[in-house]
C-alpha cells in the first residue's frame, strides 16, 4: 500500500492551488488591467466595512461554537468561542484548510471539553454550516426567481448540478454525523474491504468505527434540545448574510451598461450561489475556486474589471482578514504561555 507522507500531501495541495490560480490567469488575462483599475478605485470606507461584517462573522461563528459547547461545559466563556473562530481561521489558511479542524478540536479541550466530545461538536457544527449554505442559497434563489432566471437560466442544467452535487455531500456528512444505520452500513463496506485485502486496513478501520461512535454519542447530546438545534441554524442563516453581503458593499449603486444597479437580495443570492458551486470544485481551502466561481457570475452584469476586482476583496474580508486577526490571537496565545511558564519557574 502506497504511504503518502505529509510534505506530500502538502506539496500535491499547493500544486493544485497554483494550477487553479494558473488557469484563472489564464482566463481573465485580458481583464488584469481593469481588476486593477477597479481595486485603486476601492474607498478606505469600504475596506473598513468588509473588515467589519468579516468580524460580525466571526463572532457569530463564536457565539455558535459557545452554544453548542455549553451543552458540555455550562461555564463556557462566549469570548473562548469568538477565540476559536479566529483560531480555526489561522489554521484554514496556515494548513490550506485541514488543520482547521484539529486545532478547534485541541482548543476545546484545552478548555475542558474532552476530544470525543471536540469532535462531535466541530464536525456537528460543521454540518450545520453546509446545511445553512444550501439552505440560504436555494431560499435566496427562490426569492430572486425571475432574476436568476434571465441572468443565469442558459446554465440551469449546470446549475441543477451543482445543487445535486451539494445536496448529496450535505446529505452524506449529515448521516455521517447523526445516523447509527448509516453508520452500521460503513462499517460493514469497511469489514468487507478489510476481508478483501486481508486486513491491511484494520488500523484505518477501527479509527473510523471509533470516530462514528463519537459522533453518535455526540449528536445524541447535541442534538436532543431542538429549541437550541433551530437556535443554531438560525445563527448559521444570520452569519451567512454578513458573509454573502460583503459584495453589497463593493456593487451598490453600479451600473454596467444598461443593467439596473443590483439590489442587496440579488447580491446575497449570486454570492450564495457561487459559494455553494465553489465548494463542489476540488480546491484545498476554496483557493482559486472561489474567485473563479464569484467573477464569472457578476462578469456579465457588473463587468469583469468590477467583478474581479470584488472578488478578491471578498476573499480578503471572508480568508485574508480572519487570518490576520487569527494570527494576532495565536501570537498573544503564545505569550502568554510563555509568561505563565516563566512564573511556574
Amino acid at each position: 500500500m502506497v504511504v503518502i507522507s505529509k510534505v506530500q500531501k502538502q506539496l500535491l495541495k499547493w500544486g493544485l492551488v497554483l494550477a487553479v490560480i494558473g488557469i484563472i490567469v489564464y482566463t481573465f488575462r485580458d481583464s488584469a488591467g481593469p481588476i486593477l483599475e477597479q481595486l485603486k478605485k476601492t474607498s478606505p470606507a469600504v475596506v473598513i466595512g468588509i473588515c467589519l461584517m468579516a468580524t460580525v462573522y466571526q463572532i457569530i461563528e463564536g457565539i455558535i461554537t459557545t452554544v453548542l459547547a455549553r451543552q458540555y461545559r455550562s461555564s463556557f466563556a462566549c469570548k473562548k468561542g469568538i477565540t476559536n473562530a479566529f483560531l480555526c481561521s489561522f489554521y484554514r489558511v496556515a494548513t490550506l484548510g485541514s488543520g482547521s479542524g484539529v486545532a478547534a478540536i485541541i482548543y476545546l479541550g484545552e478548555q475542558g471539553i474532552e476530544y470525543g466530545e471536540g469532535f462531535g461538536l466541530y464536525m456537528i457544527q460543521y454540518a450545520f454550516h453546509k446545511i445553512s449554505i444550501a439552505l440560504f442559497s436555494a431560499i435566496l434563489f427562490v426569492m430572486n426567481w425571475e432574476f436568476m432566471k434571465s441572468w443565469f437560466g442558459d446554465y440551469a442544467e449546470l446549475l441543477a448540478g451543482g445543487y445535486a452535487v451539494t445536496l448529496v455531500i450535505t446529505i452524506g456528512l449529515f448521516l455521517f454525523c447523526c445516523s447509527k444505520k448509516f453508520h452500521r452500513m460503513i462499517f460493514w463496506l469497511l469489514d468487507m474491504v478489510n476481508q478483501r485485502f486481508h486486513g491491511r486496513f484494520e488500523i484505518m478501520a477501527e479509527e473510523i468505527k471509533r470516530q462514528c461512535r463519537m459522533l453518535e454519542d455526540a449528536s445524541k447530546h447535541l442534538l436532543k434540545n431542538k429549541k437550541t438545534t433551530t437556535g443554531v441554524i438560525m445563527l448559521c442563516l444570520l452569519k451567512c448574510c454578513f458573509w454573502y453581503g460583503i459584495p453589497y458593499l463593493l456593487f451598490k449603486g453600479v451600473r454596467f451598461q444598461e443593467n439596473p444597479a443590483l439590489t442587496l437580495a440579488q447580491v446575497l443570492a449570486i454570492t450564495s450561489l457561487s459559494v455553494m458551486l465553489a465548494a463542489v470544485i476540488p480546491s484545498p481551502a476554496g483557493i482559486g475556486s472561489t474567485e473563479f466561481v464569484f467573477t464569472s457570475l457578476f462578469a456579465g452584469i457588473v463587468g469583469t474589471g468590477m467583478a474581479g476586482s470584488a472578488s478578491l476583496l471578498y476573499r480578503f474580508g471572508t480568508f485574508v482578514f480572519p487570518f490576520l486577526v487569527g494570527t494576532v490571537v495565536v501570537i498573544v496565545r503564545h505569550i502568554r504561555r510563555k509568561r505563565a511558564s516563566k512564573d511556574l519557574i
